[in-house]
């Protein structure tokens, strides 16, 4: 990674950062719908960027939502099962085109990058949930709390991509 994409990296953790812990922490739609889109960090990060380096950046991002969220733990957990599994979900998603390392997330949403999206962010949620209740005599609200949760973050950070896309003029 040379330095340009390294301060972009690192602009990026800070804002998407502040904006989780300032705006969308304060969210719970319907008292069981929240909205993490720091994950776009972990998911956004270059796929030709350095392994170990994805997972102690997410390491950092999960530790510092653990702080400002008084969570314990369950945040760090889950961003670094979504940064272990991420060369897996991208060769699901993108096969070949991920081998050859041609991904780019920040074009056009295509079936490939939506289903890269969906199945990151269910995830991290799915993983934040469960570690998050740590029993499961509550199957089913961990279920509808983490498809509905990943419905609202997946909106949410398409919507994010496309507004921080760089123009192409």
């Amino acid at each position: 990674m040379n330095s340009s994409s390294l301060l972009f990296n690192l602009a990026r953790f800070v804002l998407l950062l502040l904006a989780q812990v300032v705006v969308f922490n304060n969210i719970n739609f319907l008292g069981f719908i929240n909205p993490y889109p720091y994950i776009l960090f972990i998911i956004l990060f270059p796929v030709n960027g350095n392994k170990y380096g994805l997972l102690g950046a997410s390491f950092l991002l999960g530790i510092l939502m653990d702080l400002f969220c008084n969570s314990g733990g369950v945040h760090t957990a889950a961003c670094l099962m979504l940064a272990y599994i991420r060369p897996s979900i991208f060769k699901f998603s993108f096969g070949l085109s991920y081998e050859y390392q041609t991904v780019k997330l920040n074009d056009v949403l295509t079936p490939e990058r939506f289903s890269f999206l969906l199945i990151a962010v269910a995830v991290h949620h799915l993983t934040l949930f469960l570690i998050e209740v740590f029993t499961l005599e509550f199957f089913w609200s961990i279920l509808v709390r983490t498809l509905v949760s990943t419905l609202f973050t997946v909106i949410l950070c398409i919507l994010i991509i496309y507004l921080i896309k760089p123009s192409k003029r």
